[in-house]
This record gives structure tokens, sequence and C-alpha cells, in this order.
């Protein structure tokens, strides 16, 4: 477990195997290529595609929850994803003998999902190489109306007592997850640089792999970052599906080296081999 921009993230991600990401403060979880026992209690799955290592896990979550007498669990995808899905559990089913019982919802890009009160999930297209889909995390709240803003409380109450709405309601990006996608979603979804805490794939670091060929996977190159830096306002910014190509110490470095001062000292690495945080040193 570790804390980024005041929000809890467990995860594990690794290019082509596994990507599961947990945000147990607010009960999701984005994708379930692997089933961590953590990742049991999390009653809400928002899956970006239908890939082996972003799905694979999902059976096991549903039937290690009804096994523990948990409620069933909700499993939020791409719309033209659902009926293989349902196919699939279907499948399932007669193998196991188990009802593993779940609540499936197709959401459409730009459709709002309530995660809880005062918290909704917006799905955004993404473009990979099959249906696709990242996700939002937006924090409804109210705020004093600009026009109120540095007058006197007694103003505000008079105004208040006269029955004038002295609040507007905001909505704030809290946690923005790309999924698997090329990089010119960051353009297309203003969201992305905005949100409090930035997940995102950045698949490929150097000239092991070119931009070119990384574009052909339906993934994100480290140069193509680079060439946004200054764009990203994030308070934090969790890089994810780093491929095996890469051992933690190397991809370190490769970032300690590359990234411009500014973006580095907001980016962690979910490092590869043991999947676990690797934090970028500060700027000597």
């Amino acid at each position: 477990m570790f804390e980024l921009a005041g929000i809890a993230v467990r995860a594990v991600s690794t290019g082509g195997v596994e990507t599961c990401i947990e945000l147990p403060g607010l009960g999701v979880c984005f994708d379930m290529g692997s089933c961590p026992p953590t990742a049991v209690r999390l009653p809400l799955v928002l899956f970006t595609h239908a890939h082996v290592d972003h799905m694979a896990g999902v059976v096991a979550h549903c039937a290690t929850r009804e096994l523990q007498g948990m409620k069933p669990p909700t499993y939020v995808m791409p719309e033209r994803n659902v009926e293989a899905f349902h196919e699939l559990l279907a499948v399932w089913r007669r193998l196991d003998g188990s009802p593993l019982p779940c609540r499936v919802v197709g959401l459409p890009p730009g459709q709002p999902f309530p995660v809880r009160e005062s918290l909704v999930a917006r799905a955004f297209a993404t473009p990979h190489r099959v249906v696709s889909q990242g996700y939002v995390l937006t924090e409804h709240r109210k705020r004093l109306r600009a026009e109120l803003q540095g007058q006197p409380s007694d103003e505000i109450r008079r105004r208040r007592a006269l029955g004038e709405s002295v609040t507007e309601a905001v909505e704030v990006p809290l946690v923005a997850f790309t999924g698997d996608s090329r990089a010119e979603i960051l353009d297309r979804e203003p969201a992305l640089y905005q949100a409090r805490l930035l997940i995102m794939e950045v698949t490929f670091l150097d000239d092991r792999v070119s931009v070119e060929k990384t574009r052909e996977k339906g993934h994100i190159h480290l140069d193509e970052v680079l060439e946004r830096a200054d764009l990203f306002e994030n308070q934090a910014i969790l890089f994810t599906h780093l491929s095996a190509r890469y051992s933690a110490r190397q991809a370190q470095e490769i970032l300690d080296r590359r990234l411009p001062a500014g973006l580095r000292e907001r980016v962690t690495l979910l490092a590869t081999v043991n999947a676990r945080p690797g934090r970028l040193p500060p700027t000597a």
C-alpha cells in the first residue's frame, strides 16, 4: 500500500502479464488481470478492456466474494464486452457448479456511474487494439459562489436568509486512469492532465521499442510523455503497465535520466519485478 496525492493505492501491473489497480479508500478497483487477496474486498471493478492481463482474475474475485459471504460485486465495462462477458460467466458457472452472482454494467463513454455519494465514474473511449475505455473518478462538491468569495460572513448570511443560494456545484477530477491506450488520449481528455492523481500506462521507455511500434501495439512510449511534459497539472502520476523488458532498476535509471525535474518529482513508477512502487529520488 502506498499513498499518492492523499489517495491510498495498492497495485500490480506488468504489460502483458497482469494489471490490477486497487483504490481501497474509494472502494474501487481498475481492471483485474489477477486477483490479489486484498482486491476481493473491493465490490466495484471498472474494466477498461477484455485482454487477459486485465480481466483474467474476475472469476476468482466473484467466486471468493461469494465464498466469504460478501455481497455480489459490480463489474463495469465497455458495452460491447457485456454479451461475451455473460457467456464467460455462464461457462464458469457450468464448470464450477456455483452461481457466481454479480451485477454487470455496460457503461458507454460519457455516461456517469455512481460509485458512492458525491463520487462518480465517467468512462471515455481510448484508442487501443480492442474496444477499450478509461475512467475519471469525479467528486461532486459545493463551494461558495464565485461572486461571494471574499464577502463578509454577515453579507453571506443575509443573502442566505433571503432565500438566495450562496453555493454552486463543482466537479473535481480526483483520479483518472488511462487503461491501455495510445498517447493521443492525453490530448482528447483534459481531465487526464487535471486529475489530482493520474494513473497511466507507460509501457516502453527507450529505443528498445520505437514510438511507431509502441503505437502499433496500442500503447504509450515515454517519448510521447516527454513531448507533453509541461501539460501535466496533476499532484501525482503513477506509471503502470511497464514492459517486462525492463528490470525495476533499469526503468528507474531511465526515468531518473530522462524526466524533467518538474515532472520527475511527481512521478511514481510501478516497478516490474516485484510490483512494488519505486519512488524516484529527489533531484540532486
